[in-house]
């Protein structure tokens, strides 16, 4: 019998949440069914394995991201374009530790083509227009700026940065400045 009240999506925010709380690698059937007061085989008429439950929430936290993203995007260009796309990532890694983590779970080719992270991909070379790189440097500078906000978001969140007089704050200031200017200078031919 399918318990009242017990839904995909539910499970999915649920998981989420969890992931937020105690980190996305602790999210199991298990540990969302002791959040219901259920019994982990009660989760199996809404989902089929942990490997689905944490692709739904891989899922919903690249489609709450790019919502974000977009938001803080919209009617920006150049430097304040790069800015605005920076910060709403290091925001939500601040915010949802577990959730962004789950945005970087493998997903099957399939499923990541279906799924919000091609709107990260369009976005990003969105604002890039704003610096009018031919390719392949346009490519080139998608992977450089996921390199850059995923590698400072995660190491941030690490504690890497917590032992110098520094803030953190300062060096994300420091380092957009740096990739807007790298972005502007056009390499010789």
């Amino acid at each position: 019998m399918v318990r009242a009240g017990l839904t995909p999506e539910r499970l999915t925010l649920a998981g989420a949440d969890l992931a937020d709380e105690a980190g996305f690698e602790q999210v199991t059937l298990s540990a969302l069914a002791r959040r219901f007061d259920v019994k982990p085989a009660s989760l199996y008429a809404h989902v089929k394995s942990s490997h689905e439950l944490k692709t739904r929430i891989a899922l919903f936290a690249l489609e709450e991201l790019a919502d974000r993203v977009s938001e803080a995007v919209a009617g920006r260009a150049g430097k304040d374009a790069l800015t605005a796309f920076a910060n709403a990532y290091r925001d939500y890694a601040r915010a949802h530790p577990g959730r962004y983590d789950a945005t970087r779970y493998r997903l099957d080719p399939q499923t990541a083509l279906a799924g919000a992270g091609v709107r990260h991909a369009r976005m990003t070379r969105a604002i890039l227009r704003g610096y009018d790189l031919p390719e392949p440097d346009e490519t080139h500078a998608v992977r450089m700026l996921g390199s850059v906000f995923h590698g400072y978001a995660s190491l941030e969140a690490a504690g890497a940065f917590d032992h110098t007089d520094i803030g953190t704050q300062q060096s994300w200031a420091w380092t957009l400045d740096r990739l807007d200017a790298a972005l502007r200078a056009r390499p010789a031919p």
